[in-house]
């Protein structure tokens, strides 16, 4: 669903992304994990058309970014951090207008269809504003995917959220992948790469530095003295293997 290769992102000087490449399969939900500064987000621009990458190639469900840009973003979703959704509009009215701008007819019967699907069958005639962090995500995703992208690109999708909200969230995401859809999803949680990723891309100073599953790192590391020496309780997870890799130190 998407090919990265030899992606290089500069701001000036600044080499931002250096030589990135990596795939993602159908039915696969890849995480890219990495600290504040590592070029996740200068990755998911270039990948999303944002901005206009030094050198490399990009292909979205086989179509390049750069010679066919309306086929490879037509075949892509992407949910966002934060919502920017008008807050006075009701669910149903963004539906609706979000389905209008992809095309994508959309009857009452059809909205309430696909809010059930997301557990917030009574919330059609409630205001945006109204909704809890967690509903808003819910529709932010149904928005994303509203138009059965091939890829969806997923930016942190549970920063805030309360363990509940976070778990149905997970459950929406798996139930993406289970249509067959790619997903590439950055998060901050280890704890949620090693819940639902398939596979995880640890990045920093720009550069991949290991691509598996997030077993197999646990595995391969779970004797690594660096690691036993992050290790905070007894069992090596995937976030001690992510500090030893990218180390102690703050990032702004």
């Amino acid at each position: 669903m998407l090919e990265v290769e030899g992606l290089n992102v500069r701001y000036g000087s600044f080499h931002a992304v250096k030589d990135v490449s990596f795939d993602v399969r159908p039915g696969e939900i890849f995480g890219m994990l990495g600290p504040n500064g590592a070029g996740k987000t200068s990755t998911l621009s270039a990948i999303e058309g944002l901005l206009k990458p030094t050198s490399g190639n990009i292909r979205v469900a086989g179509y390049d970014l750069r010679q066919k840009p309306l086929h490879a973003k037509a075949a892509m979703g992407v949910q966002l951090q934060a919502t920017s959704f008008q807050a006075e509009l009701t669910v149903s009215e963004i539906i609706r207008l979000f389905a209008g701008i992809y095309g994508v007819p959309m009857s009452a019967d059809k909205i309430e269809h696909l809010l059930e699907e997301i557990k917030l069958a009574d919330a059609a005639g409630k205001k945006f504003g109204q909704l809890s962090g967690g509903q808003q995500q819910r529709v932010s995703l149904l928005i994303a995917t509203i138009h059965q992208p091939r890829l969806v690109l997923l930016d942190e999708p549970t920063t805030g959220l309360d363990p509940q909200s976070r778990r149905q969230l997970w459950e929406r995401i798996e139930a993406i992948r289970e249509k067959g859809y790619g997903v590439l999803l950055t998060t901050h949680s280890m704890e949620e790469a090693e819940a639902v990723c398939d596979r995880v891309a640890i990045i920093d100073h720009g550069q991949v530095m290991i691509t598996d599953q997030p077993q197999n790192l646990i595995d391969r590391y779970r004797q690594d003295p660096e690691v036993l020496a992050v290790s905070r309780r007894g069992k090596v997870t995937l976030e001690d293997v992510f500090i030893a890799l990218t180390g102690k130190t703050v990032r702004a």
